[in-house]
């Protein structure tokens, strides 16, 4: 009669499994169906930001080319190329990263995007495995222009502020719809690590940085790297 109580436990154990990815596969495609078209009212950062959190979503015809035009020039150059993966820069990253110094990541913006909307900051394979699953929804769910628009309105701008709007509110005192390529690119450059880097005045490396996202915010929009946006 043991193994008969054994094979039953490990059918109902299966079942209980089985039934818990059903749920997690209907849910989540019900958040990414969902907020296609409503506004993301909070992130898990969010809710264990220590900080606070102050934000003021904005529809990307209210954010300034600029700013996008720099994001993709600092974060994520294919971003009108590639499904939702750079296996390109991953490669890269991992090369790098294994002979040491400092660590570089390779997600794209599309990644980022899933992670901060759907998940928690932080590694491990297992949050890598959701992330991964996520970005192929976004991208064939929302298209590029709603990714643009979720990320620039949920990214971690400064200690307890989220969003282009917020963030160009703190750091420029106006909104997000009129930004220089000086400020889109100084922003930029501090979304990897926004509670150490400074966007008022930075200096050194963030500051050549900077400058080097300034000249090619002209080279992204030369050569319609962000056409995908505005499609």
């Amino acid at each position: 009669m043991r193994p008969l109580k054994s094979a039953g436990m490990a059918l109902r154990i299966a079942r209980i499994i089985a039934k818990a990815i059903l749920w997690f596969i209907g849910l989540s495609l019900l958040l990414v169906i969902a907020f296609k078209w409503v506004p993301v009212p909070v992130t898990a950062t969010m809710l264990m930001d220590e900080n606070g959190v102050t934000k003021d979503w904005e529809s990307l015809d209210n954010i300034d080319p600029n700013l996008i035009a720099a994001v993709i020039a600092a974060e994520d150059s294919k971003f009108c190329e590639h499904w939702g993966f750079d296996t390109e820069a991953i490669e890269q990253a991992a090369r790098e990263n294994a002979k040491g110094g400092r660590i570089r990541g390779g997600s794209t913006i599309s990644q980022q995007t899933a992670k901060n909307v759907f998940l928690w900051q932080g590694g491990g394979y297992f949050r890598k495995g959701l992330e991964a699953w996520f970005t192929f929804w976004i991208e064939a769910v929302w298209g590029k222009e709603r990714i643009m628009e979720v990320y620039l309105n949920v990214a971690e701008t400064g200690i307890g502020t989220y969003g282009a709007e917020a963030g160009s509110q703190r750091y420029f005192d106006h909104s997000a719809a009129r930004m220089t390529a000086d400020e889109a690119s100084r922003m930029a450059v501090a979304l990897p690590k926004p509670k150490s880097r400074s966007v008022r005045n930075p200096g050194g490396w963030l500051a050549r940085h900077g400058n080097s996202v300034e000249r090619r915010i002209g080279i992204v929009k030369r050569d319609g790297l962000d056409a995908c946006v505005y499609e």
